[in-house]
């Protein structure tokens, strides 16, 4: 799409989410007329955070706090649109159930007051939480497999704004301090141009496992020159796999670690998914784990995999978006049965996009230890 409709498209839909809340949410409130003009005056500003946020996301940079700000205006936005959703089923299911006049007055000014009290309180509640980047620890059983690795697995950096050296520094010391055997880093690493990021990539050097860093591409590799970041990526010693295999750990003992390009390259017609080059020479006698961005690739996945390694949901970020993510995506989070053979683990990302909010699904830095069965 030319990127000037794009932005049109942008501006307006977000325009008419805001014309919602004001007329379904902010028109209907019992508070004064001034306090109304206040909300009213929020929520243009708050439409003005957002389209800076596009320009200053791509094309212009600004000052860190006013990006942060700007940042937050999505998800503010979001918030406040579920909260007038929710406020408009209850104010017309309270409108038709039968009680005296003060007592709908009592009610109604109770859902006035408790719909803006608790569109803050999220808001304040998941942008706080969006510091936090949460150890999660899983064990899962592999059949075939002879010994006992530990992998640490991050993704959906989206490094660029808020995600800058000093947060991919600290998530680098996190990730030493657990000894890992193997790391792996499932897609949407980067989230702008390489020049602009080279400093921040280059703390991923400082990565030590026994065995070495593996990365795949996600689909926002797809939007900055996918391969200025696969050489960038290669350029410091972390191994990218592009429709291949590996084999870890010592004959016999380890298993098969595939990789995958996303599915995000079928649109785009270029680096393309190949799971059968993936996989092809495998050793057939050990198990396989399978880096794939997206888990709707899965449904492409029939033989020879043991447990599939995703990210891309964020697991919703933002909890009421998960039930959007689930139409979409098989699996939003966590560990999952797929089928008598086949496991898949989706990792709710290591950073954010878009606001830096999470609600309901805590940014993570996974600890994997797979075990024989």
């Amino acid at each position: 799409m030319n990127p000037l409709l794009f932005f049109v498209a942008f501006a307006t839909l977000f325009m008419l989410i805001n014309y919602y809340i004001y007329k379904r949410l902010i028109k209907h409130l019992y508070f004064s007329k001034k306090m109304k003009h206040l909300l009213s005056l929020f929520l243009f500003i708050n439409y003005l955070g957002i389209i800076l946020y596009a320009v200053a996301k791509y094309h212009v940079a600004i000052v860190n706090w006013l990006f942060f700000l700007a940042s937050l205006s999505i998800g503010v936005l979001f918030l406040l649109f579920c909260t007038a959703l929710f406020y408009d089923i209850l104010r017309l299911s309270l409108a038709k159930i039968p009680m005296s006049h003060k007592r709908r007055n009592f009610f109604k000014k109770s859902l006035d007051i408790s719909s803006i009290g608790l569109a803050s309180t999220l808001s304040i509640a998941a942008t706080y939480d969006a510091r936090k980047v949460v150890h999660e620890k899983v064990q899962i059983k592999i059949k075939k497999l002879k010994k006992e690795y530990k992998v640490a697995q991050i993704s959906d950096l989206h490094i660029g704004g808020l995600i800058d050296q000093r947060f991919i520094h600290t998530i680098v010391l996190r990730i030493n301090a657990m000894k890992p055997d193997l790391i792996v880093i499932t897609g949407d690493l980067v989230d702008i141009k390489v020049s602009q990021a080279n400093e921040t990539i280059d703390e991923l050097k400082k990565l030590q496992s026994k065995y070495g860093t593996y990365f795949i591409v996600g689909n926002h590799e797809y939007f900055h020159n996918i391969q200025e970041i696969l050489n960038k990526v290669k350029s410091i010693g972390i191994r990218v796999l592009e429709n291949e295999n590996v084999y870890i750990g010592d004959k016999d003992e380890g298993f098969n670690l595939a990789g995958v390009y996303d599915i995000f390259g079928y649109r785009m017609k270029m680096y393309k998914p190949d799971i059968y080059k993936a996989l092809k020479g495998i050793d057939i006698d050990s198990p396989s784990i399978l880096l794939a961005h997206q888990p709707l690739f899965i449904d492409e996945v029939q033989n020879g995999v043991d447990l599939m390694l995703s990210g891309h949901t964020h697991g919703g970020q933002i909890y009421p978006f998960k039930f959007l993510v689930k139409l979409q995506q098989p699996y939003v989070s966590g560990l999952h049965q797929h089928n008598d053979n086949l496991q898949i683990y989706v990792n709710k990302g290591t950073g954010f996009w878009g606001p830096p909010m999470r609600l309901g699904a805590s940014s993570e830095i996974t600890e994997i230890d797979i075990v024989g069965v």
